[in-house]
């Protein structure tokens, strides 16, 4: 969720493309934008169907997986516990935030209708935003979940019950959707003069910063302080967690006592590891060594690829996902 640690530099396009209002003020006329234009991808022709075929099909996988994993849990009695809880809103986030970017990515391949309004892009913004610093938050749950289960586990049920569950899911949606209040209203109350070209494929901070002809400053220090408050609380949770976890393991004498335990983990870590890589490598990075093309690709991956990879993670590494969908699909065959 630091999408605010760097600004990536990008220069303005003519003025000639630019599409915008004009509003009479006492001072002059001031042209506003009231739409604006990615440029995606890429401009190349050649590319648009096999890239929309591609985006299409990650984009199945994620609804399918995702809506897939909540019905599975659901259904099934013996996932209704509390890690599996977290998870069936974490797929619904992941669900969710592939839906705000991807529709629109997908349209902008094959009908060339890259233009997205003020108000569209305002929302966009605010969703997409609000369901990364969710997921954020939900991760961080989920490893204080897991060294629960792992350190405490007589305790477990009493310290993880479905009121403290719901609290907490609670918690991480109401933070995530103030925080992206925050920082919507940060972005959209600059005025945007100067131009109306995104150079990306959503509407992101850096980008949507560069477009604004008002000093951004104070934007950016609001934005910056707020996202670092969810995203250092996210990982020293996170990191805590682990380290306790790890403390637990290392004390377990059997080496089938310690697979065994860390299992009940691995796929949490493998999916905090590949999330929160993606998101520091993005944005940790001296803005020297930034390549607007390089940021879109590896924002593909985390706002794409992503919430497809979630479900699949949950289901191949996890033998109790695994053993719900044997029993799943034997009731199926047996009906």
């Amino acid at each position: 969720y630091p999408y605010v640690f760097r600004i990536s530099l990008m220069s303005h396009p003519p003025f000639s493309q630019i599409s915008l209002s004009h509003e009479e003020m006492a001072d002059g006329n001031v042209t506003t934008v009231t739409e604006f234009i990615f440029l995606g991808l890429t401009d190349n022709p050649e590319l648009q169907v096999p890239l929309f075929t591609v985006f299409l099909v990650i984009y199945l996988i994620t609804l399918i997986g995702n809506l897939g994993m909540i019905v599975l849990i659901r259904s099934d009695p013996q996932l209704h516990t509390p890690m599996y809880f977290f998870l069936i809103n974490l797929s619904l986030v992941d669900f969710c935030y592939s839906s705000v970017i991807t529709p629109k990515l997908l349209v902008g391949f094959l009908a060339g209708n890259k233009v997205i309004s003020f108000n569209g892009c305002a929302t966009q913004f605010f969703f997409f935003s609000s369901f990364v610093g969710i997921e954020c938050l939900l991760l961080a749950v989920m490893a204080y979940d897991r060294y629960v289960a792992i350190c405490n586990p007589l305790l477990y049920t009493v310290i993880m019950s479905h009121r403290v569950c719901v609290l907490l899911v609670a918690g991480s949606f109401l933070a995530g959707f103030v925080n992206s209040m925050i920082h919507s209203i940060c972005m959209f109350q600059l005025p945007f003069c100067a131009s109306n070209i995104i150079n990306h494929f959503f509407c992101d901070v850096p980008p949507l910063l560069k477009l604004s002809c008002a000093d951004t400053f104070i934007n950016e220090v609001v934005i910056f302080a707020f996202a670092s408050l969810i995203e250092i609380s996210c990982l020293l949770t996170v990191l805590i967690s682990y380290l306790y976890i790890l403390s637990a393991i290392l004390r377990i004498r059997s080496t089938e006592g310690r697979h065994k335990v860390f299992s009940t983990c691995a796929s949490h870590l493998t999916a905090v590891t590949v999330f929160f890589g993606t998101t520091l490598f993005m944005y940790l990075r001296p803005s020297s060594s930034s390549s607007m093309d390089r940021d879109k690709v590896v924002s593909v991956f985390y706002t794409v690829v992503i919430p497809m990879l979630n479900p699949l993670i949950y289901s191949l590494r996890n033998k109790e996902v695994k053993d719900a969908l044997r029993r799943g699909f034997g009731r199926k065959i047996f009906s």
